[in-house]
């Protein structure tokens, strides 16, 4: 395949001009239009776009330096890809050559043309425009290939968002899952230290929700357990975190709330779901649910796996003792209820019976005198 022609116009008020420099042109293998005032160029490089211009100074209507200045600002726009223009004229002072190759010209050549001089010329800046058109298809190239690539990113960052929010979720619920719950009480324990803020867990559990699945069927039970999710969050406070701990156990994670808070909230969100009708595909039924509550600081609980053990362990209590209530850590009936099962501890030490706000911290955790609610919004 031969390559392509390169294109030149030639522009000159004279056609004598324009014939000549056509036929020395042609001879040389180029393709050459003309062009025969200013304003004519400017339209033949719109409907052409040649590779190179040679250009009359002195033509009426508008002269080359209009032309050539013209032709630049279009350039710098990127209406038009990079054109040499050289200068053709009579005048052959510095003056005139300064004045054109200031108002944007490549080169600069004298009547009577030197063809031997013109032909360097011509070659000299047309392996230019080749080495410009090169590099500006290779930065389109490149900036179509950032524009995909950029793409690309958004959609791998989506899904890696996608998939994150997944790994983070419950499926059934829609609510965090335990490996998000673990990594929010983790942090939420480091923040309760650093600012020396009290942080309560209540674990709650619906009351013989193994009926449900046996007497209604388990679709029956995965719509109980998405309306008892909804009910929770919709109680909580925009910073708790409520998640699906395994089953039919949810926990809440209540930041900035101590022990009495805790445990009324926990009284309430049992009175609701209490109150609440559960509906499936196949008709209503109704469930109570069980509470533990457990809350730092608290001489007994040392760090956050005690704290969720001792939630744990309430909840439990709250099962064993009749269900449908919310039981607090360490109080009299936890302790009583513990110590008949012979396990009075969460952490191993000898159990310190409940004394509200007095005590002094365990190592790791929040000291009761500095609990406050700073950072956080008041629990009603």
């Amino acid at each position: 395949m031969e390559p392509k022609k390169k294109r030149i116009l030639v522009v000159d008020d004279h056609e004598d001009n324009i014939e000549l420099l056509r036929a020395r042109l042609e001879a040389r293998g180029y393709d050459v239009e003309g062009a025969s005032d200013g304003q004519a160029a400017l339209d033949a490089v719109d409907r052409i776009c040649p590779d190179l211009i040679l250009l009359d100074v002195m033509m009426p209507k508008m002269d080359g330096m209009e032309v050539v200045r013209r032709l630049k600002a279009k350039s710098e726009l990127n209406e038009l890809p990079f054109i040499p223009v050289i200068m053709q004229t009579a005048l052959d002072s510095t003056e005139n050559k300064v004045e054109g190759l200031d108002a944007g010209a490549d080169d600069y050549i004298t009547k009577p043309i030197n063809f031997a001089e013109l032909e360097a010329r011509v070659k000299s800046l047309l392996r230019i425009q080749t080495l410009q058109s090169a590099l500006a298809a290779r930065e389109r190239e490149k900036s179509e290939l950032n524009a995909q690539l950029s793409v690309v990113n958004g959609q791998l960052s989506e899904a890696n968002n996608e998939l994150k929010r997944i790994s983070l979720t419950d499926g059934l619920t829609q609510i965090e899952n335990r490996r998000s719950l673990n990594e929010r009480l983790h942090e939420m324990w480091l923040h309760s230290v650093r600012l020396h803020e009290p942080i309560s867990l209540v674990m709650c559990d619906i009351d013989k929700f193994k009926s449900v699945n046996d007497n209604y069927g388990h679709q029956a039970g995965d719509s109980v357990l998405k309306e008892f999710a909804h009910l929770l969050k919709a109680e909580a406070r925009e910073i708790d975190r409520v998640g699906r701990y395994g089953g039919e156990e949810f926990l809440l994670i209540l930041p900035g709330t101590v022990l009495d808070a805790a445990v009324t909230f926990a009284e309430r969100l049992r009175e609701k779901v209490q109150r609440h009708t559960f509906s499936y595909a196949g008709g209503t039924l109704c469930r109570t649910m069980s509470c533990g509550v457990a809350s730092s600081p608290h001489p007994r609980v040392k760090d956050e796996d005690a704290l969720l053990r001792a939630a744990d362990d309430s909840l439990y209590v709250a099962k064993e003792t009749g269900r449908n209530r919310a039981v607090r850590f360490d109080s009299a009936e936890f302790n009583a209820h513990m110590q008949g099962k012979g396990n009075n501890s969460t952490d191993g030490d000898t159990p310190v019976k409940d004394t509200g706000t007095e005590g002094t911290a365990g190592p790791g955790s929040p000291p009761r005198s500095a609990a406050s609610n700073e950072g956080y919004p008041a629990r009603a």
